[in-house]
């Protein structure tokens, strides 16, 4: 509104995402809602090494910064390298990471889902597909440019996130490269999202309602045609 003459150098931090056992009030990801905000920067660490660098570049970034943990992470550990630890590491905000390289299908995630993407890569190399996964690191702004180089090499796109299916960051990354690399693709595009429901208090449902491991190995296999067509099964 003041046309950059005015900053608001300000970090909102906090735990975002499902956590367990406690229900609707406390186990949403809101990450496409503030994403939706022009002007805001939207956050979403999934290591160590995330955490440190984008917090230190959230707390310098001029702009309003809001920075979305998963708490369930908070009890994991991560391989820290020297570069990391050295008081000058510090990561761009908008730039993603290929946490590992494939040929066969990309597969975006975010926060928590970006180590369930790795482990569903791992299961799928077993089966001879080579999964490329692609953790955002942020969400606004989007690294288009990565997620579109990775799709014209792969040629098949699953997005995985802990949020609401509608609206969601999967629809703003399938839009992106339906627009921009339409033509690479070999397949539809798989989106792996929460259930659209209020998060459930009961364990049993509560797994139910968010994405797990095999989900994003079938979706990643229908991609490869190495499975039935959900339509078919239907």
């Amino acid at each position: 509104m003041s046309a950059g003459q005015i900053s608001v150098p300000i970090v909102f931090r906090g735990p975002n995402g499902a956590a367990a056992g406690v229900g609707a009030q406390h186990s949403q990801c809101y990450a496409a809602w503030f994403a939706a905000c022009p002007g805001l920067k939207v956050l979403t660490p999934y290591s160590s090494e995330d955490a440190r660098g984008l917090l230190k570049a959230a707390i310098r970034d001029p702009d309003p910064v809001v920075f979305l943990e998963n708490e369930l992470l908070y009890g994991e550990s991560f391989p820290v390298s020297a570069e990391v630890l050295d008081s000058s590491f510090c990561l761009p905000i908008g730039k993603a990471k290929i946490e590992r390289e494939g040929k066969d299908v990309t597969i975006t995630a975010y926060s928590k889902m970006v180590g369930y993407a790795l482990k569903a890569a791992d299961i799928l190399a077993k089966e001879g597909i080579s999964a490329e996964v692609i953790n955002l690191r942020s969400i606004r702004p989007l690294d288009r440019s990565t997620i579109n180089a990775s799709v014209r090499k792969t040629n098949r796109l699953v997005t995985v996130e802990e949020s609401f299916p509608q609206h969601g960051v999967g629809a703003e990354i399938c839009t992106s490269v339906v627009e921009e690399s339409f033509g690479y693709l070999d397949a539809p595009v798989e989106r792996i999202a929460g259930a659209d429901v209020p998060m459930p208090y009961a364990a049993n449902l509560e797994r139910m309602a968010v994405p797990q491991v095999e989900d994003i190995v079938r979706a990643a296999k229908r991609t490869c045609h190495r499975s039935v067509p959900l339509a078919a099964t239907a």
